[in-house]
């Protein structure tokens, strides 16, 4: 098994081909958690995501006839792109098969890196199965996503990279999908620093490790969606399972709403992009009572590459959550000027009107009345507030949606 030299090992052999991220202090994020707040920026990696430490140790590894035969491998998206980029740098053929539903910027950045991409099954199991079946039938080396003792030792190399940024860290919050990045990482905190408290997060959708780790071994979970799709997986690895329960100290499970607040956060206070798992530390050290007051904490943000569609839906739904987006449905006389009275109304409160929809013929307003429907863009609860007051005094009966 995999032990603290192989990520010594790696260390040294990755100098050079992966970036040594920045690890800076929060001092918004301090404030709002209550800790000492650091955020290891994986995301800045050349292929956005930390999923380059495994793949790059594994890669460098090859024989030079594993090399000219190529590699296979299943990925949701990241350790794809890791994977791809790396092998062009060696002058490796890649083949990444990934779900269907993988994000579009993933699959479209691997191709970008030379490989050659197969989309296949509804989610990452059934990805797997057909790049093992590749592995066979065109005699290739497979490049396991977690479960490979060469990828676990390259996650490892960003604990060793925290130990020197932040050698007096008290707890590393970090996500965990088959767990590769938390057994790596806490394999290498707990040889040097036993002390330091090693947190995994998951999707509550997907709680594979957790699962896996309460009942004594490893569990199939059900299927489900999660924006977090980068730790979508759906059973634990072997190996990575037995360095996690050994290793990892707690396991914590973050909700759809958490984690898309968190990706708010982090855009709006840090101005930093990160997908669903990158975002899932600082959704458990908001939400979850994990003791750590006042404590230094690192929340490893380990993925930036979220579909921008994705990434607008949750910025309109956190301004409506936030009270900067609101709908109000307001009835009136259908008469010549009724309208621009309503609006000048909303414009006195200074609330902009982002869309509206003027309807007679579909509405549930008696005969002699429309319904007009309005978005308006607000400062905050207090302001919504008021435009509601303000209307209600000049006569129009707004409801809020």
């Amino acid at each position: 098994m995999v032990g603290p030299a192989d990520v010594e090992a790696a260390r040294a052999r990755l100098r050079g081909a992966i970036y040594e991220t920045p690890c800076p202090h929060s001092a918004t994020l301090s404030e709002l958690t209550g800790t000492r707040c650091h955020v290891k920026l994986e995301n800045l990696q050349m292929t956005g995501s930390f999923k380059e430490r495994g793949a790059a140790n594994l890669l460098l590894q090859l024989p030079a006839e594993a090399r000219r035969r190529g590699v296979v491998t299943a990925s949701a998206g990241n350790h794809g792109q890791a994977v791809a980029f790396h092998a062009a740098r060696l002058g490796i053929p890649a083949t990444i098969v990934m779900p269907e539903g993988a994000p579009l910027i993933k699959v479209t950045s691997t191709r970008r890196h030379g490989a050659e991409v197969i989309l296949e099954g509804a989610d990452f199991d059934e990805a797997y199965a057909r790049a093992r079946a590749l592995e066979e039938t065109r005699g290739l080396v497979f490049v396991h996503p977690f479960d490979d003792d060469r990828v676990i030792a390259g996650q490892g190399t960003l604990g060793l990279e925290l130990l020197d940024q932040q050698p007096d860290l008290d707890a590393v919050l970090l996500a965990i999908g088959g767990g590769g990045l938390a057994s790596g990482v806490a394999l290498a905190l707990k040889a040097r620093r036993p002390a330091v408290r090693v947190i995994g997060v998951q999707a509550a959708a997907l709680p594979a490790m957790q699962r896996a780790v309460e009942e004594g071994a490893r569990v199939t979970v059900p299927a489900a969606p999660t924006i977090a799709d980068g730790i979508a997986v759906r059973r634990a690895g072997e190996r990575t399972f037995e360095l996690v329960r050994k290793h990892v100290d707690e396991i914590v499970t973050v909700d759809e709403e958490e984690l898309a607040n968190a990706i708010l956060i982090l855009l709006e206070v840090e101005k930093t992009v990160v997908e669903g798992a990158g975002a899932a530390p600082l959704a458990a050290l908001v939400n979850r009572p994990l003791g750590l007051a006042g404590a230094r904490v690192v929340l490893v943000l380990s993925g930036g590459n979220i579909d921008v569609t994705v990434l607008a839906r949750i910025i309109e739904r956190g301004l409506v959550k936030g009270g900067r987006l609101v709908r109000l449905r307001v009835q009136l006389r259908d008469r010549p000027g009724s309208l621009a009275r309503l609006t000048a109304l909303i414009a006195e409160e200074r609330a902009n009107i982002m869309h509206i929809e003027h309807d007679r013929a579909f509405s549930a307003a008696p005969v002699g009345q429309a319904e007009v429907e309005l978005t308006l863009e607000t400062s905050g609860r207090d302001h919504i507030d008021r435009v509601l007051a303000r209307l209600a005094a000049g006569g129009y009966r707004a409801v809020e949606e």
